[in-house]
């Protein structure tokens, strides 16, 4: 058997297979990019709608430079303001988008993404029940414990939870 069959042409094959699935996945990727993307914003839209349904329409503020805040937007109505956050939790990163009421309080907070531990950290995370424990409060840093209840059994989820609240809150004063 000759070096050619033995050696080079697994190694040419195997190249040119990388090649061409390289290539598929890069033209897929464009394909599916701006779908991802456009369904991405209405869910985003959707739940800050949910978090103030008396909005007439957002519009996002600039400017503010909050560690673990992504995004911050006020209803075009001055109804309140949504901020979206995120904060380190048992299983990954939770993402958290909080509803402010004119007049300073959380009208509602809502888990959009999460990967905490099913059974344990997603109550935490996936249970719209424990939200409402948010609800009503002062837009001033929250203490787990003492502001809010943490979950039994689920500190750490909890713990991001508040964090991310608390980022919100944050960005919420800057705006002034």
């Amino acid at each position: 058997m000759s070096s050619w069959n033995k050696i080079y042409k697994p190694i040419v094959v195997l190249s040119v297979i990388c090649i061409v699935i390289t290539g598929a996945l890069a033209v897929t990727n464009d394909i599916t990019k701006p779908i991802i993307e456009e369904a991405t914003r209405v869910a985003q839209e959707k739940a800050r709608q949910e978090l103030l349904p008396d909005a007439a329409g957002f519009t996002q503020v600039e400017g503010i430079s909050v560690a673990g805040v992504s995004d911050v937007y006020k209803a075009d109505n001055d109804v309140g303001v949504v901020v979206t956050s995120s904060a380190k939790g048992y299983g990954g990163t939770m993402t958290v988008m909080v509803g402010f009421n004119a007049d300073g309080t959380i009208r509602q907070i809502k888990v959009t993404e999460q990967a905490e531990t099913k059974g344990i950290g997603s109550k935490v995370a996936g249970d719209a029940s424990f939200w409402t424990r948010y609800e009503g409060l002062e837009a001033k840093p929250l203490v787990l414990g003492e502001d809010v209840d943490g979950l039994s059994g689920a500190t750490i989820s909890s713990k991001a939870l508040t964090a991310a609240v608390n980022s919100a809150i944050e960005a919420y004063n800057a705006i002034g």
